[in-house]
Formats: C-alpha cells, structure tokens, sequence
C-alpha cells in the first residue's frame, strides 16, 4: 500500500467535492441514459410488463395520409374557458391548445399552444387498421354540435363530433371541464378497429437535462418511461390505467381508472414514443392537456401525478416536493419555501456532514505525522499500511469516513435537484427584487456568482492536503467550473445551491473554530 495516506486522502477529497456535485449536476447533464427509464416503481418492468397479445392490432399498419390540404384543416369548433382555448379541425382532432393563464405565457406575453404543428399525431386522432376506412377517415369531415362552446368555472361542456363514413358512423362525444381535462365517449355504429391518440408530447418546454417523452401506468401502478430517441421497437399494455406524452412542464394524457385501456406504443422516424389506445367500438377515457402543476393534477385524480417524472430518485424526490409545497402554503413564496427547505435538510443532514469535517479537520492535524511515517517506511508498505492504522486508531480518525457521509447525502441532494428542475409552480414565481421567474434563469447572474463565491470560500477553509498539483489545480477550478454550469440554470435550482453552499461554509468554520480551540488547549495541557 503504497504512499496509504495519500492514496486515502486524495480519493476522499475527489469523492467529497466530485461525487457531492459534479457527479449529479454534470453527469446528468451531459449523460443521462439514453434507453427507456426504470424508475423505482419500475424495478422489474422486464417481467411484470403486460406483453402483447398475439392478436393486438399493429399501429403501423395505420400510415397517416396526406393532411395537408385545408379541408383537413379547416376550423369546425373552438371550445374556450377562463384557462384554455382548444381549437377542433375537420378531422375531429384538437389541432391547437392554448393555455391562458398568465403565467404560462411565452416571453412576448403570447398564449403558448401545447400542440405542435410539426409534430403528429395530433390529440384525438383516429387511425382504422382496415386501410380503406382509414383512407376514408382522413378524407371525410366532422360535423360539430356547435363552433363555439365555453365552460364555465364551476360547470362542463358538451361538445358532440359525427363523421359518416361509407361503411359506419362515428360519434365522438367531449365533455370539456374548466382546467383543460375532458371526458371522451366514442362510439361506432358497426365493429372496426381503430387507434386514437392522447396526442405528441408538447413541445414548449425541451431541454437537455430533463426527462420528456412519453409514459404508461399498468394496472400495477408500474411506471413506463420511454424517453425521446430511445424507443427500439412497438409495445402494447392491456389494462393500462394512464398514458401520457409530456415535456419538462406540459402533458397531454388520457386515463381511465375504472376500465382500464389497451394502448400501444410505436415510434416516428426519430425513434421518440407515439402513444395510442385502441378499440373496434366503444372508447371511454378521461383526458387532458396542461400543465404538470401538482394542484391541477389532484383536482382531477391524485394517481395522475405519476406523470410528473424525476427520473432515477422519483421515491425521494416526490416527498421532498411534498414537503416543499407544504412549505410554501404556510410561507407563500416559493424563493423563501426553497431557502426554508435547505435550512431543514441542512439541520437533519448536520450529524453527517459534522462527522465528515471533523475528520478532515484530525487527518489535517495528523498530516506532519503520517509524512512523517511514510518517509521512514518508504521501503516497507505493510510496515507502513500498520502504523498508519495505529495513528488513525490512537486518534479516533478514519480517513474514509469523510465519504460515507457524503455518499449518503448525494441521493438526497440528487433529488432535490431534480424537483428543483421539474416543478412548473415554480414559473412565473418571484423571490428576490431581480428575480420574478424561478424556473428561469438568473437575468443578473447574481446567484450563479454567489454560489461560485461561497464554494471557494468553502474551499479556502476546508482542510485539504492534497499534495497532487494537478488534482489541486482542479479543485482550485471548481468553483468557476460550476458558476459556469449554473449561469442557465433555473433561478430556484440555483438558490438551493447557494444557500447549500453558504450552510456549509458556516458550518465549516464553526468546526475550523472549535478544532482550533481544542487544540489549543491540548497544546496548553502538553506544555505543563
């Protein structure tokens, strides 16, 4: 074991400062897997997945026809409430979805439109197997009960679609409800299978670092994440509870919880997730397009929370969003909500986090020593690896066990990160004078420098005896590397590090303090 306290020293440093923040922010950044996602809920989708059957319908066997022409496209009804505009085309399908509310609004203060003109299937589109019905279907327009329906706050609206085709009728009834969730009954006057689509994912909020594609709830409550890009080959669920095609924010998702759906998933020519369900008559399903915002999706159904997704620490992440949403409800701001739960995880984490200082702080002391024995037993390793031992043993250090603690800590720090990251109710929400969005980036930069500045602090008073130039030089850079990361971050994300940071600078030179006095005093009792 040559050069031990080297060795010890420099791999627990890497793993305290690396693994506590390079290892969850970059590596996720840059390298999240790309394969459909097994969330924990998801342990064994391999063998608990409901495969399917011999004589499931093939949604590639249903090629969309030409839908550019404007008959297709042409405007039949438009349904509206205090929160959302949906707009119905000729072809029975919801061709355009407008969110209201304020905060959703894009940066030219314009309503944003979560169904994407580039992007097909739209919500509520048919595909028939028997090729010529599905010719027909794409050829043939709806006629609507109404071309303008709106629903009141506390009412629904009834909005009735027929498409009559050669061989059979197709009625299409849509209760719509103030928040922008529907109810679906689709009805055939004769047998024909056919496939219908929640829609394509929205494409308003589309990043590198968090999860959109598309999911489905088996009636195991298992999670099925399929991620843009990475779905290999067609699947099918019978009995699904919910399916859903969602972005960083938005979703759209059909879900029935009294009976269950068949839905199939298949794949466009950028391998991202199509999701259908599937009939050869009658079709019952509840509906939405919207915001993941947590307080919509419960006024709806509880269960359709799952689709708001973390990725790897979902079973983490989604009690530390509890606990941050029950927060904000007694300290209304969300800026001070994520402050307040920094300083809790902080107080709950001090046990582990004082153990590890404390021990940097001994091998810091114990370091002239262990030189010391390194020089004399350069030629001996064992003789070396043994008296090292008795050091650490005589004076209660442990040079690892500043990285249990650390390690421990990383799944909690991961999943904040990732709510940090993924929770809509954070847009539009104010904290500090120059920030009036959370979910975007700091306009100033204020914070993004801030943290940068507390970490080197941070770093000026841990003790370190890294003796590696080159491992110093890149411990000296990680306070700019990681100011530069965080500069796009969102607002709230970067908060939470900064205060994180500024708890452990604090912490750090209390210890520094109370080492030092200890130490002083053992000094004094040497002298006498």
């Amino acid at each position: 074991m040559n050069n031990s306290n080297n060795i010890f020293q420099q791999k627990r440093i890497l793993l305290a400062v690396v693994l506590s923040f390079l290892f969850f922010i970059v590596y996720d950044y840059f390298f999240i897997p790309k394969h459909p996602l097994k969330t924990e809920q998801n342990i064994t989708q391999e063998k608990t997945q409901n495969a399917s059957v011999n004589n499931t319908p093939n949604i590639q066997n249903t090629p969309t026809p030409n839908t550019d022409l404007p008959s297709q496209n042409a405007v039949i009804a438009k349904v509206e409430s205090a929160h959302f505009e949906a707009v119905i085309d000729s072809l029975g399908r919801i061709s355009a979805f407008y969110l209201k509310d304020k905060k959703y609004q894009n940066d030219k203060g314009e309503f944003i439109n979560l169904v994407s003109k580039e992007n097909s299937p739209y919500p509520l589109e048919m595909r028939f197997s028997d090729t010529n019905i599905n010719s027909q279907a794409f050829k043939t327009p709806y006629i609507a009960s109404a071309n303008k329906l709106f629903v009141d706050e506390n009412g629904s609206g009834v909005l009735k679609l027929t498409q009559k085709l050669s061989s059979l009728t197709v009625e299409k009834e849509l209760i719509f409800y103030p928040k922008g969730n529907y109810e679906i009954n689709i009805k055939l006057t004769q047998n024909a299978t056919y496939f219908i689509s929640p829609g394509f994912r929205p494409n308003i909020a589309v990043d590198s670092y968090t999860v959109h594609g598309a999911l489905v709830m088996d009636d195991k409550d298992t999670i099925h994440t399929y991620e843009d890009g990475d779905v290999e080959k067609d699947e099918s669920f019978n009995n699904a509870l919910m399916t859903s095609a969602f972005d960083r924010y938005y979703a759209t998702f059909f879900y029935n919880f009294d009976k269950p759906l068949n839905v199939a998933l298949s794949k466009d020519a950028n391998n991202n997730p199509l999701i259908f369900a599937y009939s050869d008559n009658e079709f019952k399903a509840g509906g939405y397009i919207g915001s993941k915002e947590h307080v919509i999706l419960r006024s709806i159904d509880p269960r359709l929370e799952a689709v708001v997704e973390y990725g790897w620490f979902t079973f983490i992440a989604k009690p530390m969003f509890e606990f941050l949403n029950f927060l904000h409800q007694y300290i209304g701001n969300w800026g001070w909500a994520i402050v307040v739960m920094t300083l809790i995880v902080r107080i709950i984490l001090f046990p582990l986090t004082y153990k590890s200082m404390i021990s940097m702080n001994k091998l810091k002391d114990l370091a002239p020593k262990m030189k010391e024995l390194r020089e004399r037993y350069k030629g001996d390793p064992q003789k070396m690896n043994m008296h090292m031992m008795e050091l650490y043993k005589k004076h209660g250090a442990n040079p690892m066990s500043g990285c249990l603690p650390i390690l421990l800590q990383i799944p909690i720090f991961f999943a904040i990160y990732r709510v940090l990251l993924n929770a809509i109710e954070l847009k539009a929400a104010p904290w500090a004078l120059w920030i009036h969005d959370l979910s975007v980036m700091d306009p100033y930069f204020v914070l993004p420098i801030l943290m940068g500045a507390t970490m080197f602090l941070q770093q000026l008073i841990t003790p370190m005896t890294i003796q590696d130039p080159m491992q110093a030089k890149i411990m000296k850079f990680l306070p700019v590397i990681f100011t530069f990361f965080f500069i796009t971050f969102p607002a709230g994300l970067t908060l939470y590090w900064f205060v994180n940071n500024l708890c452990s600078l604090v912490q750090q030179w209390v210890i520094n303090k109370i080492f030092a006095k200890e130490h002083a005093k053992k000094q004094g009792e040497q002298e006498k």
